[in-house]
């Protein structure tokens, strides 16, 4: 609120480590953001494209695929379930016109698995919905989606589980 205070406090900032250049920006307001971009650009090294320039990400579909699959459970969860729960995809067949995604959700108790089920399926049924059509938007194919829960007590403290569910250190 007191811009007197900033310039002193940046003085100050250059006597712990010798910046390049200090830029003040706020956030909140989005002031002086341009500035910090061409700053941090102009210190960027140029170099030779690592990837293709059509290519997004250096993860697999299937990845994107679970992850979407997640996120569509968690909005409909909320609080309920919020880290206990994972996705992995066991398979992902593609042909011209169709994709065909097994994917298993995860949770650490039985409990967990009725909630993300849902009365008669309805919240599986909605998430997998979602997830279907999204998938069918970024593919631009028709997707077959099959979704099972199971329950691996322990996975979320266990290193081991974790690392066959994907995560790595």
């Amino acid at each position: 609120a007191d811009k007197a205070q900033l310039l002193p406090f940046m003085k100050d900032a250059e006597t712990y480590h010798p910046f390049r250049e200090i830029v003040p920006i706020s956030a909140l307001k989005g002031s002086n953001v341009d500035s910090l971009e061409r700053s941090v650009l102009a210190l960027l090294p140029e170099g030779d494209p690592i990837y293709p320039e059509d290519q997004l990400s250096d993860r697999p579909l299937r990845f994107f695929a679970a992850e979407l699959i997640r996120e569509k459970l968690l909005c409909r969860l909320g609080q309920e379930v919020p880290y206990a729960l994972t996705v992995t995809t066991e398979s992902f067949k593609e042909t011209p016109t169709l994709v065909t995604i097994h994917a298993t959700i995860w949770v650490e108790r039985s409990g967990q698995k009725a909630i993300v089920i849902g009365k008669q399926g309805s919240l599986l049924k909605g998430a997998g919905t979602a997830a279907r059509r999204e998938l069918q938007g970024m593919l631009d194919k028709r997707v077959n989606l099959q979704l099972w829960v199971k329950v691996r007590e322990g996975w979320s403290d266990n290193d081991a589980a974790l690392r066959s569910l994907g995560y790595a250190d």
